[in-house]
Order: structure tokens, then sequence, then C-alpha cells
């Protein structure tokens, strides 16, 4: 054979015939790792087969043909990976590290997805809904990886899955609505009577308009808003359908919420937002939010609280995007409120708010969050180069004037420096204001100025150093997948908040294989560190 039939036998080589592996554990080895193989190892101790019969009691077609363990393992990688329902079923067929989690053969054949819509259905109906993310801390709490001596919480945005609507496509929207829930009764047919706009309201988008021309479109919002007020007038003391009733109250906000009457009796497009504006019809709980000043986003919130010790969550709770950070604070902490011994609990400035403290620190809690610095516009003075003496009552300028302070029935008050600006000469650093600078005196002042003497000390500054930046590293875990972290996939903040829970369940999962906690016969235990 010369040289280049060597090479061509080189190259073509020979097919070795693999032995069939019916264990995908087997199969994979050591290149199952992380939360595929916690999953592969205890998902049957974590996902009886009787974990979802509960979902089935009331159904008359029995319990599904899908075993538990395979139904939860797909919930949990789903959202780990950020798939769609079709995209989940398809890795449970293909993928091998999916098959081993889910303890079944290769070459397993997948359910239809349309079941994994009826089982976040029923969990989100049945009693314990947040199962798979509560199973997750029952298994650290008996490993003894979840501790209570502090927790740390913050926020993160979720951005909704629809549209943002302009106030045209809204009203437009939401008209529609209450017309295909009344098509083929008569009161659906006086409601279209009513209309006055050649329009059938049944087409999606935005009316033709010259969008250029300010009279043409103030010609249109006005007949939009009229025939959304007819079709209210309709309606109004008519027994409504659940459907039909709430289609109505949308409609109702949706008419007010962006439009005021001018004096010719036209409705405009008012030049305020609404505090709680409605920003889209297909989704009416979705809002305006924002993190920063400069940075806005829609859709809804994630917070989290976190415990810094194991880096779980500890807890995940869903809100409107306008909401404040620390609304929810109570549904962050209810795991440890009833605990004895408070947990240290560590917040940004978003959760520094004299309320927030005081009410924090009434329930028995340390807070260690940062108080922000007061500010003056063009670098003048702020109320933090003022002495506030709340003992004395009094508040001393940076120039040595004294002014009492004026209590009010909220706790708070204020001191005036009227009688000494007018010839003070640090009155141009101080204030630009024509009756002299003022400082105000917050209900919970000696919570605040204690806070901010706190933070001056080395202990504090370590302390809130070394711990509150874990939340910020598993935020980033928690949204680093397309859906179910960082983007909703589902409408309405219910349906929302379930593939949350179910996202925070695998952020958990994986931390937990990590931790190296596992079953040891008798109970959950964690691998020596």
């Amino acid at each position: 054979m010369g040289w280049f039939g060597q090479l061509w036998g080189m190259a073509l080589g020979a097919a070795r015939v693999q032995p069939r592996f019916e264990d995908p554990v087997q199969l994979l080895g050591d290149r199952l790792r992380g939360i595929y193989r916690f999953l592969a190892e205890f998902g049957g101790r974590l996902f009886p087969d009787d974990y979802f019969a509960d979902l089935y009691l009331e159904s008359r077609r029995g319990r599904p043909t899908v075993p538990a363990r395979v139904l939860a393992t797909v919930m949990v990688l789903q959202a780990h990976e950020g798939l769609s329902d079709q995209e989940a079923c398809d890795h449970l067929e293909c993928d091998l590290r999916w098959q081993a989690a889910a303890g079944v053969h290769a070459g397993y054949e997948a359910f239809h997805p349309t079941v994994l819509v009826g089982a976040r259905n029923r969990l989100r109906a049945s009693g314990r809904p947040r199962r798979l993310f509560a199973d997750t801390k029952v298994v650290a709490k008996e490993a003894g990886l979840m501790k209570d001596a502090a927790r740390v919480v913050d926020s993160t945005p979720l951005y909704d899955a629809v549209a943002t609507q302009d106030t045209v496509t809204q009203l437009r929207s939401a008209i529609g609505k209450v017309l295909r829930l009344l098509a083929g009764w008569n009161l659906g047919v006086r409601v279209r009577l009513a209309l006055r706009r050649p329009d059938s309201y049944l087409t999606a988008g935005k009316p033709p308009c010259d969008w250029d021309d300010p009279a043409a479109r103030d010609e249109l919002v006005d007949a939009l808003v009229k025939d959304a007020l007819a079709a209210l007038a309709v309606l109004d003391g008519q027994t409504l359908a659940p459907a039909v009733a709430e289609a109505a109250e949308l409609l109702a906000e949706v008419a007010g919420q962006d439009v005021e009457r001018g004096p010719d009796g036209c409705f405009r497009i008012a030049t305020r937002v609404a505090r709680d504006r409605i920003i889209s019809t297909v989704d009416p709980e979705a809002r305006h939010g924002h993190k920063s000043h400069n940075r806005r986003f829609d859709g809804y919130k994630t917070h989290l609280s976190i415990d810094p010790d194991s880096e779980l969550i500890d807890e995940v709770v869903v809100t409107a995007a306008n909401a404040a950070d620390h609304d929810p604070i109570d549904d962050l902490l209810a795991p440890v409120a009833d605990n004895p011994d408070k947990p240290v609990v560590f917040g940004d400035c978003a959760y520094a708010d004299g309320d927030t403290l005081a009410h924090l620190e009434g329930q028995g809690f340390e807070v260690k969050a940062r108080v922000p610095a007061a500010v003056n516009r063009d670098g003048r003075y702020s109320k933090d180069d003022f002495a506030v003496d709340l003992e004395a009552a009094t508040v001393t300028c940076p120039a040595g004037q004294v002014a009492a302070i004026r209590f009010d029935d909220s706790g708070g008050g204020k001191a005036s420096f009227t009688p000494w600006c007018g010839t003070c000469p640090l009155a141009e650093d101080c204030t630009t204001a024509t009756a002299g600078r003022s400082i105000s005196i917050h209900p919970h002042e000696q919570i605040l100025q204690q806070h901010k003497a706190n933070q001056q000390t080395q202990e504090w500054h370590d302390a809130y150093t070394g711990t509150r930046p874990k939340v910020e590293r598993k935020i980033a875990h928690f949204v680093s997948v397309v859906f179910g972290g960082r983007k909703a996939r589902a409408r309405g903040i219910r349906r929302v908040a379930t593939d949350v829970d179910t996202r925070a369940a695998a952020v958990n999962f994986s931390r937990l294989g990590v931790l190296g906690a596992y079953w040891d016969g008798n109970c959950w235990a964690a691998a020596p560190t």
C-alpha cells in the first residue's frame, strides 16, 4: 500500500460499536454535575409518587400518567434553563442530563407540553402552591445549612411579557374586550348601539389618524373616551358575569387614568401621569417602575431575602413594578419573624427610611441598612452639617446659631433660622430661600441619627461590606436566564409568582448540590467542608 493508501485508511478509520446504555447516569458518569446530579441522586426522595396527589383529588379523570418525579423535575429544570414548555419537553426526550435527573431511561418519550400548563394551574390553586420552593428550605434547614443569624434583602426588575400600550391602544382594546365578552347577548347589542365611532373595536392596534396633527389626535381621544363612557353607562346597574364585570372595571380605569376634560368639554390626554397607571390591557397588573432616577422598566419586581451564610434564598416575593423596595419587607422576613432571636437584616438605602427602620426594630430586628447622606443644591450646607439635639429640642447651624424645634402631632417638626439668616456671613453657602433656612425633623429622627452614627464605625462597615454584596451575587444567579429570572413569560402577578417560585427552587437546588446536601438514609445532612 502506497503512502496515499495509508493516509486514506487513517483518515477513514473504523466506527466503534458502542454498547447501549439504558441508564443515563451510568452513561454520563462524572460528566453529570450540578443540579442534574443532585436531582438524579435525590429526586426520588424529593418528589415521591404522591407529591402532586392533592392536585387531582377532585378530578374526575384521576391522577395523571406522568410520574410526580418526572413532572417536578421538568418544572425545576425548565426554570433553571429558562425554556418554553415545548423546549422543556424536547430536552426531556433528547438531553441525557434531564433524563438522569428525572430518573427515567435513555430514550424516554416525553409528555405533551400542555401537561405543564395544567400542572402550574393546579399547583397555583392547591393548598400548597409554593411547595417546590418551600421544600428546598426543608432540606436546607434539616441539613443545618440555612442559618438564622442574618438575612439580606434586595429587589430586581422583572420585565413583563407584553408590550406597553399607549392611551389610544388601551381604550380601543378595553372597549373591544367588553364587546367580545358580550358577543351574542342582548346587552352586547345595546353596548354596540351606544358607540358612535365607526369602529368595530375587534382589531388590534391603533385606528387611522393623522398623528402629526394635534387637533386630529385630540378628536380621536375625545371620541374614544366618549365611546368608553357610553359603554359604561349601558353596563351601569346591570348584573354582569365576573369576566364582564372585570372587563368593565378595566375599561373604567383606562378611560379615567390618562385623560382630562377641558373647558370646551372635550377629553384630551392629560399632562400628568397617574400614580398607579395601567400600562397594558393585556396584563392589567403590570406597572411602570424604576430602579433609579434614570433606569426605568415595565412589569414587576422580584424581592428576595437571602441567608448570607449558605447563600440560599429564604423568601421571594413578586410585586408590581411601582411598589417600593421596602413594601413587602414583612413578607420577606415572615419565615424568621417568629424566631426568639431575630436575625440581623442587611439592606441598601431603599430599606433605610425612618418608617421601615422603626417598623423592623419595633419587631426586634437589628437593621444594617445605609441611611443616605443628606444633600443640598450646588454643594450648599446639608442637614448633616447641622447639629440636631433631640433631648434639648434644638438644632445648631454651621454658624453657631441655635434654633428650637417646633414639634407637630406626627412627632416630627421643624427648626427655623429665619431670624439669623439675613445677617449671617454663611448664608450664601447655606440657602437661597428668602425666608431663610429651616431644618425638618423626621418623626423617627432619633433612629435615623443613630444609624448614621453607627455607619461611621469600622465594625459596622466591615459587617455591611462583608455581607450585603452576597445578595447581589445571588440576584445575578437568579436572573442568569431569560425567562423566570429577568423577564416574565406569563401574564398576571399570580402566574408570574408561580414561575418566580419555581426559579427560586431551581437556584436553591443548585446551591444545595454545591453545599453537599445529601440523604443519609434517615435525614438530610451536609458533607463536611
